[in-house]
């Protein structure tokens, strides 16, 4: 494997660079004295912002592109072999680097390098122990897979002790990684166009924990089933969290403002109880933060900094966001695209102010849809009224006979109403013609759908 000496800094070129993880690394290597270009579909605000810090960017991918003879090139599980800059990088005989393998190499160059992972939560949690680090003066550097407003944008290049990083288990991308501390927020089937099934997701989030030095920290959500297959054997210290007493950190006393925002009594692993107000709303951000105080405490963070970051925090762009209100209709937009996410978002907004909960839904690829297609239907039964809008292929070709229409079928069979248009212009108009004063919209999903509720908000 090709390796980077961060001390000679060189051209790269990345596949897809308007990424939101490939577009903070490329910021990285630029802040580090490198050279940087590459190629994405089309110009975005990510992609604004690298050209304005001396990035080259090619819309449209073609083997002109790499006219300049980078030094490397690095690309994501995205690009497929038949891509022309793939076949031309490689008929330049130019090294290449996966995306995981090039924040692997990154991490090295921290002190403290803390990966976060885990099925759900990874932007939360992330987000929540930066802004501990950022209140308590520690300089990290941040890479996180959505926009954290507290640094305006995704990315932030700190000093050389801290480096904080979200960690996908998707295509095994993690397992390129080198942390000193490994957050596990919890270990649930997903990506099954990977993954065979839940054992080999299983059997991935032990290698990755395997990867955390003798000296390192494994934290990890005690609630997990079978949780000692995966702790069983480390080299290094183990920390849980979780609902049980019997993990290191757990809340209880759980309560919740007219927002939905939770309140909660935390004990540490020598039985001292501190109290936390969080401005998220939701039971699952509990944990979260459960596993941010852990990591924090670990680190020697004040209590009271770690505290009043919490409160402070008010979450990422596209997490139980507040968008705005159109006609007295409140809107939320939400990332959730997995079964648990989805019940997790709409038993947060049964705590949020509300007449009636609307859900408009984009399923994420067909292969999670053919593979969940009864827990979704189940999970979306928990808003008053939904609405599907078609697939969001990603990465995927529809090759597995499913579509929204198949989801809804599923959805009528338990009973419940479910309303499908397979246009974003339809889906509004439908929206401000059922919508009433005091609902509450919820757009949801991994794909485009937060258009839905902006275009709304300018009608």
């Amino acid at each position: 494997m090709y390796q980077i000496d961060f001390k000679k800094p060189i051209h790269v070129f990345f596949m897809g660079i308007g990424g939101i993880s490939m577009s903070g690394l490329a910021e990285i290597l630029l802040s580090e004295g490198f050279r940087v270009s590459g190629s994405d579909r089309q110009q975005s605000h990510l992609t604004e912002v690298l050209c304005e810090k001396g990035a080259v960017i090619y819309y449209g991918q073609k083997k002109e592109n790499l006219a300049s003879n980078p030094d490397l090139i690095v690309y994501t599980s995205a690009i497929k072999k038949d891509n022309p800059e793939f076949i031309a990088g490689h008929e330049l005989g130019i090294p290449f680097l996966t995306r995981a393998q090039l924040l692997g190499q990154m991490m090295k160059n921290y002190k403290i390098p803390i990966a976060v992972s885990g099925t759900h939560g990874k932007t939360t949690t992330t987000s929540m122990l930066s802004q501990i680090l950022l209140e308590a003066d520690k300089d990290p550097t941040l890479s996180i897979g959505g926009i954290y407003q507290a640094i305006g944008g995704n990315i932030r290049v700190g000093g050389p002790d801290y480096f904080v990083t979200e960690a996908c288990e998707y295509t095994n991308s993690f397992l390129s990684f080198f942390p000193k501390i490994g957050i596990i927020l919890n270990i649930e089937e997903d990506h099954l166009d990977f993954f065979k099934d839940i054992d080999d997701i299983r059997n991935s989030f032990h290698e990755f924990a395997k990867l955390l030095p003798s000296d390192g920290t494994l934290i990890i959500n005690g609630d997990i089933p079978r949780v000692t297959e995966i702790t069983d054997s480390l080299p290094c210290r183990v920390i849980t969290f979780g609902s049980s007493s019997s993990c290191d950190y757990s809340p209880s006393d759980i309560t919740y403002d007219e927002f939905g925002h939770p309140s909660f009594i935390l004990t540490g692993p020598d039985g001292t109880k501190n109290s936390y107000a969080l401005r998220v709303p939701g039971l699952y951000n509990v944990y979260n933060a459960a596993a941010a105080v852990a990591a924090a405490r670990l680190l020697g963070i004040d209590g009271d900094i770690i505290r009043k970051s919490l409160s402070d925090f008010n979450g990422t762009d596209r997490r139980f966001e507040y968008k705005g209100k159109v006609n007295g209709i409140t809107i939320i937009d939400d990332y959730a695209h997995h079964p648990t996410e989805i019940t997790a978002t709409l038993q947060a907004a049964k705590n949020y102010p509300h007449k009636t909960i609307w859900c408009v839904f984009q399923p994420h690829t067909y292969s999670r849809t053919k593979a969940f297609l009864p827990e979704f239907a189940k999970a979306l039964s928990h808003a008053d009224k939904l609405v599907l809008a078609d697939i969001f292929a990603a990465r995927e070709k529809d090759t597995l006979g499913i579509s929204s229409r198949t989801l809804q079928a599923e959805i009528e069979k338990l009973g419940h109403e479910c309303y499908y248009f397979p246009t974003f212009d339809e889906i509004e108009n439908f929206l401000l013609e059922n919508c009433t004063k005091d609902d509450l919209l919820i757009t949801m999903g991994a794909g485009d759908v937060v258009k839905i509720g902006e275009n709304l908000l300018k009608k």
